[in-house]
């Protein structure tokens, strides 16, 4: 297996077990993982809405920081909290 696969594979699970934590963790709309070729940042994508929050919670920073994911800027909308991050 290349270092570009087990890269990619390792990233992958970095985002579905951050997803799976957030779903735990808070009140969420909606959590979804997407892959590098559908991400508009080229990378695998954490995408999750949070319910009645503003701003980042701190035990959705500590999740995306366990995962070692970069949390990508988003605004705010309609009293749900847009989150996007990044393997």
């Amino acid at each position: 297996m290349s270092k570009t696969v087990r890269c990619t594979v390792a990233n992958r699970q970095r985002v579905k077990r951050a997803a799976r934590a957030l779903r735990e963790t808070v009140p969420t709309v909606l959590v979804e993982t997407t892959p590098p070729v559908r991400s508009e940042h080229d990378a695998w994508t954490l995408d999750a809405v949070l319910r009645d929050t503003e701003g980042v919670p701190p035990e959705v920073l500590r999740e995306l920081a366990l995962a070692d994911l970069t949390l990508q800027p988003t605004p705010s909308q309609a009293g749900h909290q847009h989150l996007v991050a990044t393997a």
